[in-house]
């Protein structure tokens, strides 16, 4: 026995070719970091911690399966055929997850269901022609990427995919690429997560570069009914989902797992409330991340397709957000100058980071100034835009 069937982690390395091995060292490396960041709070630690474990450990253990085939035992029980793996190695402990949550999308919609539990709709009804009409604006790099995407060399399904990643809602992208892109949903939305983790060190800088400082700390004057009944959120579920699912069928997983997390709050039910966010909100967070790592291994990540989409994931946020400041101005003028551009920026889906990062600017230039609630109608509907998109793009690209 020699020192790299012993240490077969290590051992493989010198076995697989160079930029493989290269590339598994830097994976390695790249988890560490993001464990590093999540706990430091710089990235998303909910989703980044699992993640970053999974990534480093795939990259790590990886082993021989016969004289001509290296694996690992995390990432091969996903790809071969169970039975087989089980009876030479004894081990398939990931495969039952992946089935039941990632081959159905039902880890998408479990997600979302959460998202809707802890949403809160009456922002919406409050200010719904504002909240829609910024949030529509926000959806430019999920519509201009497409085209750029295909042109880049992108099949339709993979441009589709990787330009939602402009509506910056995770379970969105996770949804579209495994309906479009199967193939690449792996760094797809792995780039999603990591370039949404940083929407919040990065759309501060737009904001001060779009708009003025003067301007940040305006003040909106609103005289907009401020309680919203239980009743009305529920009417507005109910309602929403049953029109948007008529209207696109094929996001309708998506809709009434939004809309019903949304609905089980208001209507007061406890036990479900709690089951969603403590339970199933967690749990789908945890092995979405720990998946998602796992599934980064080397050989996957070396696709020379990856590249286009760093390039693109980061164009679709930076014009989805130059879009939602664009529709914060057009607000703005629309209002007789009483409105806050800044409030534009909510419109990209990122729940609540964006709500945030606009209220955080506002106050760096006004402390008095409030425009959370505004804010929140806005990111709220980018949820249900960047929802109808998806549903577009499902529906419309398997028939180019």
């Amino acid at each position: 026995m020699t020192l790299s069937t012993l240490f077969q982690g290590f051992g493989t390395l010198f076995y697989q070719e160079p930029k493989i091995a290269i590339a598994r060292v830097a994976l390695i490396i790249l988890g560490i970091l993001l464990v590093w960041l999540g706990k430091r709070g710089t990235l998303e630690p909910l989703i980044m911690i699992p993640m970053g474990f999974g990534m480093s450990a795939v990259n790590a253990g990886v082993l021989f399966f016969a004289a001509n085939e290296v694996g690992t035992l995390f990432v091969n029980p996903l790809e071969s055929d169970p039975i087989a793996i089980m009876n030479v190695l004894q081990i398939d402990f990931l495969q039952p997850i992946f089935t039941f949550t990632f081959g159905n999308n039902l880890i998408a919609c479990i997600v979302f269901m959460g998202i809707g539990c802890i949403a809160d709709v009456g922002n919406v009804l409050r200010y719904p022609f504002t909240s829609m009409l910024i949030a529509l604006f926000a959806e430019l790099g999920s519509v201009a990427v497409f085209p750029i995407a295909h042109a880049m060399g992108l099949n339709y399904g993979e441009a589709a995919a990787v330009a939602i990643v402009g509506g910056a809602d995770g379970p969105m992208v996770l949804f579209t690429s495994l309906m479009l892109a199967p193939n690449l949903f792996v760094p797809i939305t792995i780039i999603a997560y990591l370039y949404l983790s940083l929407t919040y060190g990065g759309y501060p800088f737009l904001i001060r570069l779009m708009i003025p400082k003067e301007l940040r700390g305006q003040a909106v004057i609103t005289t907009k009914k401020t309680i919203i009944t239980s009743g009305e959120k529920l009417a507005f579920d109910i309602v929403g989902c049953t029109v948007l699912t008529l209207l696109f069928p094929v996001a309708g997983p998506l809709f009434v797992s939004f809309f019903l997390g949304n609905a089980v709050k208001e209507a007061g039910l406890m036990h479900y409330t709690k089951m969603i966010e403590e339970v199933f909100l967690y749990w789908a967070t945890f092995f979405l991340g720990l998946m998602l790592g796992v599934l980064c291994e080397a050989s996957t990540i070396m696709n020379p397709k990856v590249l286009i989409l760093l390039v693109l994931g980061m164009l679709a946020l930076l014009l989805s957000g130059i879009g939602g400041i664009i529709g914060g101005y057009v607000v703005y003028w629309m209002n007789g100058k009483n409105f806050n551009p800044t409030i534009g920026i909510a419109g990209v889906s990122c729940v609540p980071t964006t709500a945030k990062v606009a209220q955080h600017e506002v106050a760096k230039a006004n402390k008095r100034i409030n425009i959370i609630q505004i804010a929140m109608g806005a990111n709220i509907c980018g949820v249900i835009t960047t929802a109808i998109i998806t549903g577009i793009y499902v529906s419309m690209v398997p028939m180019l």
